[in-house]
């Protein structure tokens, strides 16, 4: 994936990141990324100055609001297309009985490592949420954690 945009890792989670919202703070970023707050800095002004990210200002001055620019969408769909290929070819060398045991274990893999929404978030920063739809195993923790208990 990585190759495909000619970009770092960071970068590429912020592109995807931004595609599942119109607009995210800085901070908002750094915790789906998992980076520092300076890092995301650093990163978003990178892509900025690359025409990938246009940033505008938030409720108040201390607060940058990003979004995609065309190219940068343009680049994001090129990454998740990358990424799929990959996929597709990994997934090709297993029956089909075996992929079903491999979404089995990975749903029950990711839900033991969900902690909470935010965590989430970093935990899919990469996803492509429309190949799980609503039946996202991290999402579906999630709400079931934000319930509230009844007593």
């Amino acid at each position: 994936m990585k190759q495909a945009g000619g970009i770092g890792t960071a970068a590429c989670a912020t592109l995807v990141a931004l595609g599942h919202s119109c607009e995210l703070t800085i901070r908002e970023l750094a915790v789906i990324a998992g980076l520092s707050h300076s890092v995301m800095v650093r990163s978003i002004e990178n892509l900025a100055q690359a025409g990938l990210v246009a940033k505008s200002q938030g409720k108040d001055k201390r607060e940058v609001l990003t979004r995609l620019t065309p190219q940068g969408l343009e680049l994001r769909t090129q990454l998740l297309d990358a990424r799929a290929a990959q996929i597709q070819k990994a997934l090709a060398a297993l029956s089909l009985q075996q992929q079903i045991s491999l979404h089995e274990a990975l749903s029950v893999m990711l839900v033991t490592l969900t902690e909470g929404r935010d965590q989430s978030e970093h935990l899919c920063r990469l996803c492509d949420e429309a190949a799980c739809g609503p039946d996202c195993p991290v999402e579906l923790c999630v709400q079931q954690m934000e319930k509230p208990e009844v007593v």
